[in-house]
Parts: C-alpha cells; structure tokens; sequence
C-alpha cells in the first residue's frame, strides 16, 4: 500500500529494498563528498583532500554493500532512494551548503554521517528479524567507523596550522564578498537617503508621502548600487568573489538602510514617526561603527566619529531644507 504522495513507508521495505536503499545513499554521500572537495580544492586544498577520503570510504562501504546485495538477492537492484522513503533522512541541496564557510561545511559532513548512523540504529531496533536487526546494525557500525576515518584524514591532511591557515583564508573571502559590499550599502543607504527622507517630511509634515519617499529613494538606490557593485569587478583579479553574491549584499543592505528610518513614517502621527525615525538612524550609524571595528579592525572611537559625524551633517541638511 502506498501512503500519501507516493512515498513508502520503512516498516513496508523488504530486506532487499532496505539494502537497495542503504546502497543509493553511499552513492549519494559519495557524490556530495566529491562536489565538497571541488568546491574547496582551489582555495583549499588539505580540506578537498579530507572530502576526497570521505568520498572513497563511501565507495568502498557502497561496493561492500553490493557485494552483499549480489550475494543474497542477485545481480539487479532495485530503484530506491531516499525521496522514495517517507520519514528518512534528508540530505540538503549541495547547492544550499557549498556557499557556507569552510567550518560549516565540515560540520554539515559530520552531521550527515550521524544523521546516518542514528537512523540506522533506530530503524534495527525496530526490526523483529534478526539478519535484517544485524544488518542495520551493521550498517550504523559503519556510518559510525565513517566519521571516526574522518577524523583520521582530518588528523593527516589538516595540522592545526593548516586549519588556521584556511580558517583565515575563509574568513578574508567572507569579508570581501559579503561584509565590505554590504557594509558600503548599508553606509550608503543609511546616510544618503537621510537628506530626501526628512526633507521630505520637514516641508510636507506628511507622513504618507514621506515614506512613499524614502521607499521609492531606498529601492532605487539599492537597485543601483547593486548593479554598480556587479558590474565593477568580477572578482577574478581581486579575488573578492562572486560579482552576483557582491551585488546582493550591497543592494539588500543600502535598501534595508533606507528602508529603516522609512518605515516609521508608515505611523500616522508626525511628531511619534519622527522620533522613532531618528533613533532609528543613530542605532544604524552606531551599527555601522560596530561593523567596522568588528570585520574592518577599524578603531570603534574612530569608526563611530566618522560615522556618526558624517550621518548628523546630512541628517541636518534634510532638516533645514525641509524646515525651509
């Protein structure tokens, strides 16, 4: 019987079908642990090194498998994965995890070893028949020896000085395609939409249309400096990164920038979005300050000066335009 939307039930599979399944998931672990050591193999190649090991650990763990398949149940496997299985274990998109720094990546491999080793230990404790309870329990025992070997090609090919080395290769890439676009944009639309915004309020004491202003002046100017950000350099001289991921972070921070002391205009009482808006502003400035000091070494004295500084002066513009 098939359950909703197609997908069999464990307690369903047949012995064959569970080691059809277990043989389908090495390939796939396999597959990721190769995909993980090309993502990193240019920039990293000691921890390319450690996923290449994993991945032929899976291949030989898969060719056991189907030796014991061919043994038991004969040359022809059948077709079943882990889409096909209701309630096991997923694995995320390699896409989803391939952009994450390198830290997190080896934490994703060694959450899907155990993510592999606790279903097997539950799905055999469950099981009434005893070849297929030992054979589970054999496939846990082998997921576990999967992440103990990972960890002595982790010990071979990565010294602490190498995992340092890269910790800060990764870290320096993390600045340059995320922090420093998005901290322009986030400078940018924090402080040039000040003028328009409360201008605009100061001489309409208008609310609607003063957030109607500062929405279209932070959309726009995140569009734009999105676009600038892309099209400047594509990151192969630089190396600072992908020119589509420099031009997200700086669009989406320089309209969350503007957007911030925007949104209180959205309250119909002048004087209350006013106010609100303004402490919103210093709270972006000094947010701006602390990222500085926090990615850019920049002293936070210095930084704050500079920031807040610069922030009041166009704050003020606006409001003495506005006002006159």
């Amino acid at each position: 019987m098939m359950p909703a939307f197609g997908r069999r039930r464990f307690r369903d599979l047949s012995e064959q079908e569970i080691l059809a399944l277990a043989i389908s998931s090495e390939e796939d672990d396999a597959r990721i642990y190769r995909q993980y050591a090309e993502r990193l193999r240019a920039e990293f190649p000691s921890s390319a090194a450690v996923f290449d090991g994993m991945a032929a650990e899976e291949d030989g763990h898969r060719q056991r498998l189907i030796d014991l398949h061919r043994k038991r149940f004969g040359e022809v496997i059948p077709l079943i994965r882990r889409e096909h299985v209701a309630g096991y274990y997923a694995r995320r998109p390699v896409w989803l995890v391939e952009n994450l720094p390198i830290e997190r990546i080896r934490e994703e491999a060694e959450a899907m070893e155990r993510q592999a080793e606790q279903f097997y230990l539950n799905a055999a404790s469950r099981m009434q028949d005893a070849e297929t309870r030992k054979l589970l329990g054999d496939l846990a025992a082998a997921e576990a020896g999967h992440e103990q070997r990972a960890d002595e090609l982790i010990r071979e090919h990565l010294s602490d000085e190498t995992r340092d080395e890269e910790g800060r290769a990764s870290h320096r890439q993390f600045v340059l395609t995320w922090v420093q676009p998005g901290l322009a944009g986030l400078m940018d639309g924090s402080v040039s939409t000040l003028a328009p915004i409360f201008a605009t309020a100061f001489a309409t004491q208008n609310t609607w249309t003063t957030f109607l202003v500062g929405l279209a002046a932070s959309v726009g100017a995140g569009i734009s400096m999105g676009f600038t950000e892309a099209a400047s350099d594509d990151g192969e001289l630089s190396g600072r990164g992908s020119p589509l991921k420099r031009g997200i972070a700086s669009g989406v921070m320089t309209a969350l920038g503007g957007l911030g002391h925007a949104l209180p205009y959205l309250i119909p009482h002048f004087w209350t979005a006013t106010i609100i808006a303004t402490i919103v502003v210093f709270v972006e400035l000094w947010a701006i300050a602390w990222i500085q000091k926090r990615y850019m070494q920049t002293p936070f004295l210095r930084a704050a000066f500079q920031v807040v500084l610069g922030g009041a002066l166009v704050f003020a513009a606006g409001v003495l335009i506005g006002s006159g």
